[in-house]
């Protein structure tokens, strides 16, 4: 790992998120609430009816925008709105550890940050799962279903998955893939690509199906598609020590480093 590795590391994930929430924010009269504010090299992404950290948060802090920390603050203060702060150590250190402090910020978890290269071998698919890439609204329906429930949440909550991330389907630099399980649609992967990266953005089972090799098959195809595309590296993040972060050092992905996560304690 070195500082130029580690910076373009940091610039997909920020490059994926910024797609991926401007998708949404242009729908129609933006009824979502989307915003996304720079400050400095800093990027604050806020949604008014999504309060969500991974919909509220900043990314790409540094030393260099200390400064701007108060800024920040006041920008989701505006909106009351509970906020995380992404610390990767790209250019992290004491000072701005200190500022954080000043204004009341704490430690609140670990995220796992993931690199490795692309896969030039198609990979071997057990004979019971197909993967086939979402290209129409009818499969479409089916990704955001088992997003909906592999995300623990009720069917009846299907329409914001569909709504959220329809934007996606035929986005530029986007790929989403459905898994079938034995014929059944059961889980479901997506892969953002720019500037010769390709970010592993998100993975979702259907709770009934889970533990049965769908995600491995889905990671190694996005590996796949990656080195088809021409990327030199592949990126991840993941919950520390998770399931998803084991399957993707099974798959051949290594960590880059653990990040920091930091919200305000009188904010809560």
């Amino acid at each position: 790992m070195n500082e130029e590795l580690a910076k373009r590391i940091q610039q997909s994930e920020i490059d994926y998120l910024t797609s991926r929430i401007s998708s949404i924010g242009e729908r129609k009269g933006n009824p979502e609430g989307v915003e996304i504010n720079t400050f400095g090299e800093t990027i604050a992404y806020y949604i008014k009816t999504m309060p969500w950290f991974i919909f509220n948060s900043v990314k790409g802090l540094s030393d260099a925008d200390t400064n701007r920390l108060e800024d920040i603050v006041q920008f989701y203060a505006a909106r009351d709105r509970l906020f995380q702060v992404d610390l990767n150590p790209v250019h992290s250190g004491s000072m701005l550890f200190k500022r954080l402090a000043e204004l009341g910020f704490y430690q609140n978890g670990f995220h796992s940050v993931l690199y490795g290269l692309p896969k030039e071998d198609k990979p071997y698919l057990q004979t019971n799962i197909t993967i086939v890439e979402v290209d129409n609204e009818k499969q479409f329906d089916h990704y955001a279903e088992i997003h909906c429930l592999g995300s623990g949440m009720p069917l009846s909550a299907k329409q914001h998955f569909v709504n959220n991330n329809i934007g996606l389907l035929n986005r530029a630099g986007w790929k989403i893939f459905l898994g079938y399980l034995n014929g059944i649609p059961a889980g479901v992967a997506v892969m953002h690509i720019s500037s010769g990266i390709a970010s592993l953005t998100l993975a979702a089972t259907h709770p009934e199906y889970r533990n049965q090799g769908l995600q491995t098959a889905l990671i190694n195809r996005r590996l796949f598609e990656a080195h088809e595309a021409g990327c030199e590296l592949v990126t991840a993040q993941a919950s520390f020590g998770s399931t998803s972060q084991n399957n993707m050092e099974r798959a051949g992905m290594h960590i880059a480093w653990t990040r920091s996560t930091f919200i305000q304690s009188n904010k809560m």
